[in-house]
């Protein structure tokens, strides 16, 4: 490997290991049940620590300083989001080398890993993400697309925005308690991301996210003995989305 790459690697594991240990917060604030919406937190999110002290900011630990003088933490460690983040960012450099979109891909992984987060926890994919990646993966990759060196297509992307998200959307309205409108919104997003690489891409990642969440709720519901087992859709999506992107750069 070229010393260029390894350099890549190397600012992609920092950038992972920093931003993912400045997560937990915000995955705390926004794992809020959707039933809870009308109660004590109307706008999706929570605004207190366990004991009612109004959480400041959205980014850092999830410890409650005036609880006492321990710190008391309210929400999960740092570490392992500090870990998966930097193992994920480094194999995102590893594949898509010194390319402008690895920028990208960098910027929207910290997003991903608060959204698989918070739907495991509460079966949930809050409306500021999704939509903010919908809006904001497609606006990168255009910057991306203007700078020499990239090695995706714009216009692709934006294809696979607008196919992934309607067909989501067509599947949440066949079967609303089978596709969540969450994961709809989530795959504008994706797709974006996927269809810079090509329709192959695209393909590929949406069916990967496909056949692990089959996979897991087929086990799940061989555990449970259940037909009726509902999981979190929108971490297998997330999951599929970064398997297209490291085979789509792989092979750019």
């Amino acid at each position: 490997m070229t010393t260029e790459l390894w350099a890549s690697a190397a600012g992609a594991a920092a950038w992972g290991a920093l931003t993912g240990a400045l997560l937990p917060r915000a995955v705390y604030r926004f794992s809020v049940p959707l039933e809870d919406d009308a109660g004590d937190d109307p706008e999706g999110w929570r605004r207190e620590c366990p004991e009612g002290h109004p959480l400041g900011g959205w980014l850092g630990p999830a410890r409650c300083e005036p609880c006492g003088t321990g710190n008391i933490p309210y929400g999960h460690p740092r570490t392992p989001y500090a870990v998966l983040t930097a193992l994920l960012a480094t194999a995102l450099a590893l594949t898509t080398g010194p390319h402008p979109e690895l920028v990208v891909w960098l910027l929207l992984l910290p997003a991903w890993v608060v959204l698989a987060a918070v739907d495991v926890q509460v079966r949930r994919l809050p409306d500021p993400l999704t939509l903010g990646l919908g809006a904001t993966a497609p606006l990168l990759l255009g910057a991306a697309a203007l700078i020499p060196g990239h090695t995706g297509d714009w216009t692709t992307a934006l294809l696979g925005a607008a196919a992934l998200g309607a067909a989501l959307l067509a599947l949440h309205l066949l079967n609303p308690e089978g596709m969540g409108y969450g994961d709809a919104k989530l795959a504008v997003g994706l797709g974006a991301v996927l269809g810079w690489y090509g329709w192959d891409t695209l393909l590929f990642g949406a069916f990967a996210g496909f056949a692990l969440g089959a996979v897991y709720g087929g086990v799940l519901a061989v555990v449970r003995r259940s037909r009726s087992t509902t999981i979190a859709f929108g971490p297998f999506l997330i999951a599929g989305a970064v398997l297209g992107v490291l085979a789509g750069a792989w092979t750019a």
